[in-house]
């Protein structure tokens, strides 16, 4: 305390007075240009540290000379309040600047958004541990977003383990924790497995087409309707934390009344939620007593894989694209084989296209029947048909005993991987414990999202569209067929879908045939894994919803070139006319 008569005499002026060399309390920043690169570096500041220079007591600067910059401004003099209100601001370190970009072009930044950048930026080292991130009011005065939106994005990133919070310092780049070396001490036997024969997985390339694909291309799928529902589910109130074994009731309750609106006697009960219609399958086979299974000729090769791998004995029933099924030869097979299950694929057959008639749907009926055989009716294509109706089932013909399989994967999103198995009451607990074994429940949040995508009418929607672009990419594709190859290949026309077969002369060589193709950036699928030993067709799947219209002509200009330049096939006769 000073006497109320006494001039207040402050620590700076006490110092100076005294000679003491001490530099006056500041927080200003020194700006320099670094000759190396000619870039403005910032000193990282100290506290109670003026780093100009300029304001030093007269008397060291007496003591020392005369300064370097006798012009150079004193930093500014603050009140004790403003201040001390200053120097907590710039003792932070200097935050980086951020550029980030919306996905999709024409649309307002999200969290995503700034989290696909900023882990890209730590990733590729440009920006590097410590480095202090912009605040969140500056991310929201940036890019126009709510303070929401920049927190969970930096939320996100600090969970990833890229990015750290200092309290009352603010979001810094996090230090990388070594990873451990830690050397065996044994070196245990490994296991012994039995081998299962399945090619490799090929991811889809997009820098090449890939012909004989059956997907959709991602362009045309609803991602941004199916990310809308996930974040809807997630922020619902009430979200349920546990999965249920049969699948979630409201999912299973909007499937049954879409399939009884397409005329199934169908309850939500009989409805079994799968990871695709491939576990659906695999539960139904591991169920089987009688092993004994009949599939289509060509197959779906997966199925056949399946039905093999778990000691199933498949036989094929053959099936040409080009005309009827000869079911007087299925009946002689059926009644030598003895099967206790034919497994069909009634709608856009793969890998040939072949959709079932009616009279067809109802002789296999009628079979079943006779010989005492189940029916396992696979109908991944059927919701891909425009029009305003369906081709008939033979669940719907055939009544609640025929086991039903469908999917939600290739019309929506191929990684939702969400199918479902229609069961007779008798058979429901047997396949749902069948599923519990194995993986004892699916994704409970998926099928929230799914079911309120239905909800919503976004499905009816999309399914409305797809059947316009699907339509119109057939039959350009028809167009190319016919214009672009020779005219003793044949195809099969099956009305629309994703793919169809594509039949060629016996003097071709697939395997030569494809290897040619795959130097010039095509690949095909030579399907020999979809017959049973010698095959009685003589080609490959194409798929002609994958690629943009005019890559898919494209790369048909250049099968059609290279069958007539390096297998000799000419223009004689065409056996399809328009």
């Amino acid at each position: 305390m000073h006497p109320p008569d006494a001039p207040h005499t402050s620590k700076m002026s006490k110092r100076s007075a005294s000679g003491e060399s001490k530099r006056a309390p500041n927080s200003c920043l020194d700006f320099q240009l670094s000759a190396a690169n000619t870039s403005a570096t910032i000193d990282a500041p100290q506290s109670g540290v003026c780093r100009s220079g300029a304001l030093r007591s007269r008397s060291a600067g007496a003591a020392r000379g005369a300064l370097s910059h006798p012009r150079k401004p004193s930093c500014p003099s603050y009140g004790t309040t403003d201040r001390a209100k200053h120097d907590r601001i710039m003792a932070k370190a200097p935050y980086v600047a951020l550029n980030v970009r919306a996905e999709r072009a024409g649309s307002r930044v999200g969290s995503h958004d700034i989290v696909r950048e900023v882990a890209r930026s730590v990733t590729s080292g440009q920006l590097r541990a410590g480095m202090r991130l912009p605040p969140v009011r500056a991310l929201e005065h940036q890019f126009g977003i709510s303070k929401n939106t920049a927190q969970a994005a930096y939320d996100e990133l600090v969970a990833r383990g890229l990015l750290e919070t200092r309290i009352r310092e603010g979001v810094f780049v996090a230090t990388r924790p070594e990873v451990l070396d830690i050397e065996p001490v044994r070196e245990p036997s490994p296991p012994r497995l039995a081998p299962i024969r399945m090619p490799a997985p090929q991811p889809i390339r997009r820098d090449r087409i890939e012909l004989s694909t059956v997907f959709i291309q991602p362009e045309i799928l609803p991602k941004q309707q199916l990310e809308d529902c996930i974040r809807s589910v997630l922020s619902a109130p009430g979200l349920r934390p546990f999965y249920d074994p049969h699948g979630l009731p409201a999912l299973r309750e909007t499937i049954a009344a879409r399939l009884r609106a397409r005329g199934m006697d169908v309850d939500a009960d009989d409805v079994i939620m799968t990871t695709g219609s491939q576990q659906a399958l695999d539960i139904v086979a591991r169920s089987l007593q009688d092993r004994n299974v009949a599939t289509e000729n060509p197959v779906y090769s997966y199925a056949r894989r399946l039905f093999e791998n778990l000691g199933c004995r498949p036989f094929g029933l053959p099936l040409d694209p080009f005309g009827s099924i000869d079911l007087e030869r299925w009946e002689t097979l059926i009644a030598e084989r003895k099967p206790s299950l034919l497994y069909v694929i009634t709608s856009y057959q793969n890998p040939t296209g072949y959709s079932y008639s009616t009279p067809e749907l109802e002789k296999l009926l009628e079979l079943s029947e006779r010989y005492g055989f189940a029916l396992l009716e696979d109908d991944w294509g059927s919701d891909m048909l425009s029009g305003t109706e369906y081709r008939p089932t033979l669940r719907a013909l055939g009544g609640r005993n025929v086991l039903y399989v469908n999917s939600f994967t290739k019309k929506l999103w191929p990684a939702l991987r969400l199918g479902y198995l229609v069961a007779p009451p008798e058979t429901r607990d047997t396949l749902v414990a069948a599923k519990r074994i194995s993986t004892l429940g699916n994704a409970g949040l998926t099928e929230a999202a799914l079911n309120e995508f239905i909800d919503r009418g976004y499905y009816d929607t999309h399914l409305s569209r797809l059947h316009q672009e699907l339509d119109n990419r057939y039959r350009l594709c028809l167009e190319s067929l016919w214009e672009l190859l020779p005219p003793v290949v044949r195809f099969s026309q099956p009305g629309g879908g994703p793919t169809l077969w594509l039949d060629l002369p016996r003097t071709v060589n697939l395997n030569r045939l494809s290897d040619s193709l795959q130097q010039q950036g095509i690949s095909i699928s030579t399907a020999a894994d979809h017959f049973y030993d010698d095959a009685h067709l003589h080609g490959f799947r194409v798929g002609f919803a994958f690629f943009e219209p005019v890559a898919l002509r494209g790369a048909l200009a250049v099968l059609g070139t290279t069958l007539r330049e390096r297998f000799g096939l000419t223009d004689d006769v065409h056996p399809h006319a328009r």
